[in-house]
């Protein structure tokens, strides 16, 4: 028999039923879930909102709302009008993105897996009965009510786990530490109005540096590291909003890959389907 290692997609494809997923959602975690379930050989596909605000842009499908397509380490997602173009985006081995706030293409491509991404910290739409199999991530969500399976999404001892009954944990309200550091790693708005940056994703950044400014008004890093993310400029924002992430890491790289979070989440995602088709 042929190392597994060796199989081509289509041919790892081809050992599973031709199952459908839909993830809602296309921001960067949701776009981990999507990249590790469409190697998979997962026929893949993601509705989103029409602005979407990643802040990890550089590895969120959700940019082809944008600019048409987008490619995350080395997947590439493909804007689409229409469900029933779907099937020409996976023949071309990539994954089909539409703009579907309300996940209407459900109803018409009637996915086998729904995949609730959208990380609210709230449901804000999603029923156990729209799909076999419903998987969400990140509290709001109670297994086996809201929908047969919940993935932790807070960081810690229980990240990525699957659970069957109860809910992930509650939101804080204070970012996970990376190296040590919590809240003074994110960037947020200082006041309502238009964001205008100064810096690239992939800069580095020094404590008390002008990022860029809402309206006119400075927006500083509080520490040193990698400008990691940043929501796009000219986008309206109020204050507190969270619009860019600095990892005190210092590593570049990082910038452009998944995340250690997001492919720990996609962890329990598959697990959860797994059980499903076994």
């Amino acid at each position: 028999m042929q190392d597994a290692r060796h199989r081509t997609q289509d041919e790892r494809g081809a050992m599973l039923p031709e199952i459908t997923i839909c993830v809602k959602g296309g921001g960067d975690i949701a776009s981990g879930v999507a990249w590790r379930l469409h190697h998979c050989g997962f026929r893949v596909l993601i509705t989103e909102i029409p602005k979407p605000m990643a802040v990890r842009r550089k590895v969120a499908f959700c940019e082809a709302v944008y600019d048409g397509h987008t490619e995350v380490e080395g997947v590439e997602a493909l804007l689409i009008t229409e469900a029933n173009d779907s099937r020409q985006v996976w023949d071309q081995g990539k994954i089909p993105l539409i703009v579907d706030p309300e996940c209407e293409t459900a109803k018409m491509i009637q996915p086998d897996v729904i995949v609730d991404a959208i990380l609210a910290k709230k449901n804000i739409g999603t029923e156990i009965n729209d799909a076999p199999l419903v998987i969400a991530l990140g509290p709001g969500f109670e297994a086996g009510k809201d929908a047969h399976s919940v993935v932790e999404t807070n960081r810690g001892h229980y990240l990525g786990r699957l659970l069957t009954e109860g809910s992930a944990e509650p939101n804080t309200g204070v970012p996970g530490p990376v190296a040590g550091i919590s809240t003074d790693r994110v960037l947020r708005s200082p006041g309502m109005g238009i964001w205008q940056s100064k810096a690239e994703i992939g800069d580095v950044v020094r404590k008390g540096g002008m990022v860029g400014s809402v309206d006119g008004q400075p927006v500083n890093a509080l520490i040193n590291g990698v400008l990691r993310g940043m929501i796009r400029p000219g986008i309206p924002v109020k204050e507190g909003l969270k619009i860019g992430d600095i990892d005190p890491r210092g590593v570049k790289e990082y910038c452009y890959t998944i995340s250690e979070k997001a492919l720990a989440i996609s962890g329990g995602v598959l697990e959860g389907i797994m059980r499903f088709v076994g």
